[in-house]
């Protein structure tokens, strides 16, 4: 059974687990490669959580975010822009939707002068591969949470037409076929071999998506240029969860209640009971194994 992941609640509370969970060396390399002011599609855009990634990152330029939840979508359009002017970012809204933000804030640190950065943003609601069709001329294409979701064959098949010559595709995040909740309980593995059998049995869904991921790049004429696990972690301090993350965890339960059937599992109820139990307690933690992947085109030359 597909589970619809296209929550806002969700998505938002998860935002303090990604940022801790991004490989800051793949990021490093992604900005040493990335050109001044790029063209940027993010493809599983969401509520647009990575446009004040970008800014935080001092990339202006041009970004499209693609999502196929118009829910999502009008999130993004009437969160974003009023969230990042309330960071102090001056932001320039048009009637389509579209916003513009300048930030002056950056210092080069070389030359302690200030360095203006501006970002154009739009959203859309599409079918990413659909959208991403016919283009060729993008530096940056990013995947965010979305290889697994997909075939990997036929969106890279787009994805990677869409960039121009020395473009690169970043696959932050991408899951990786495993998901631990702790303390121990003795029915963990079936749990867990239920849920992601369930998830492959869907057309295109893939719950190891990250290593298989890899492996198809690896017969694609570019480079991947920088690849680190980018595990999602959540553990309680003092009993007590940092941001949201409790909901998160709650939500997560919530897919796999909706995912895993007793006459798969017997034990599932009282699994899911007992988790339930120990996120009211401030006990459970989780773990969920991903990727983070950075690949570059050839270039003309290459």
């Amino acid at each position: 059974m597909a589970v619809d992941h296209a929550l806002v609640r969700y998505l938002e509370a998860k935002r303090t687990v990604d940022d801790r969970s991004f490989s800051r060396r793949v990021r490093e390399t992604l900005h040493e490669l990335l050109p001044s002011e790029p063209e940027i599609i993010d493809v599983g855009a969401g509520t647009g959580a990575t446009v004040p990634r970008l800014l935080d990152s001092g990339i202006g330029g041009s970004y499209r975010g693609i999502d196929s939840s118009e829910r999502l979508t009008a999130y993004a359009r009437a969160v974003r822009s009023r969230e990042l002017r309330f960071r102090g970012y001056d932001v320039t809204t048009s009637p389509d939707g579209m916003f513009t933000v300048n930030d002056t804030s950056n210092i080069d640190t070389d030359t302690q002068s200030d360095a203006e950065s501006t970002l154009t943003v739009a959203f859309e609601t599409a079918d990413a591969l659909t959208a991403v069709t016919n283009t060729n001329d993008i530096d940056l294409l990013m995947a965010q949470q979305f290889m697994d979701l997909v075939s990997i064959e036929d969106a890279l098949d787009v994805f990677l037409d869409a960039l121009r010559p020395g473009g690169l595709a970043y696959f932050p995040l991408t899951f990786d076929g495993t998901t631990v909740f702790q303390p121990d309980h003795p029915a963990d593995n079936a749990v867990e071999t239920a849920y992601h059998d369930a998830i492959d049995a869907i057309p295109d869904r893939d719950s190891h998506a990250g290593r298989h991921l890899l492996d198809a790049l690896r017969d694609r004429p570019g480079t991947v240029r920088a690849v680190d696990a980018a595990d999602a972690i959540v553990y309680p301090q003092g009993n007590t969860y940092p941001g949201d993350e409790q909901y998160y965890l709650q939500q997560l339960l919530a897919f796999v209640e909706e995912t895993v059937t007793s006459d798969v599992v017997p034990e599932i109820n009282e699994w899911i009971t007992s988790r339930r139990q120990q996120i009211s307690d401030g006990l459970l933690s989780y773990v969920g194994h991903r990727y983070d992947i950075l690949y570059q085109t050839p270039t003309r030359n290459s």
